[in-house]
């Protein structure tokens, strides 16, 4: 577990929408220039900080914005829960900072009666397909065409918790 000292963990806010958009180009090392920009964007709509706050976690180091996950259970599928999407600042890479975040969201899940927890990458985003590895997860989809849209090409993991 990373040094959480000065860190501190809370469900996000409305207020926290703002704050997370204008991390993730940076946080990304410009991934994707504009459009990819604009694609993380896109996948952070405000109604993740509106309506699945509880199953989410915003992480500050005085008062600085240092990473946040947005996940949800599932109301389809009651043994699940999702992780959307997760954003560690570059200073803090390598610390356990993202492993923290997973830590809190499968405790969230086994709490809720949740036995498998889900995500996905990008086919390109092979740091992120490790991380993935690494949690525990497995691959259920090594490529997934046109998972959300044409042309955008995802991996699916799985992790059953214990």
């Amino acid at each position: 577990m990373p040094d959480t000292t000065n860190l501190t963990f809370r469900t996000p806010t409305e207020d926290d929408h703002a704050r997370v958009l204008a991390v993730v180009g940076d946080w990304w090392g410009g991934l994707g220039g504009d459009a990819g920009a604009r694609q993380r964007a896109a996948l952070l709509p405000r109604l993740f900080f509106q309506h699945f706050t509880d199953t989410s976690i915003v992480v500050e180091e005085r008062g600085e914005l240092v990473g946040f996950l947005i996940g949800f259970l599932s109301q389809s599928r009651p043994d699940e829960a999702y992780i959307h999407f997760v954003g560690v600042s570059p200073d803090l890479h390598g610390r356990g900072l993202g492993r923290e975040l997973y830590r809190r969201f499968f405790d969230t899940a086994r709490r809720h009666g949740r036995k498998v927890v889900r995500a996905i990458t990008s086919d390109t985003n092979t740091g992120s397909q490790a991380f993935h590895a690494r949690m525990g997860f497995t691959v259920s989809s090594a490529t997934y065409p046109d998972y959300d849209g044409a042309g955008m090409t995802r991996v699916t993991f799985e992790r059953v918790l214990d």
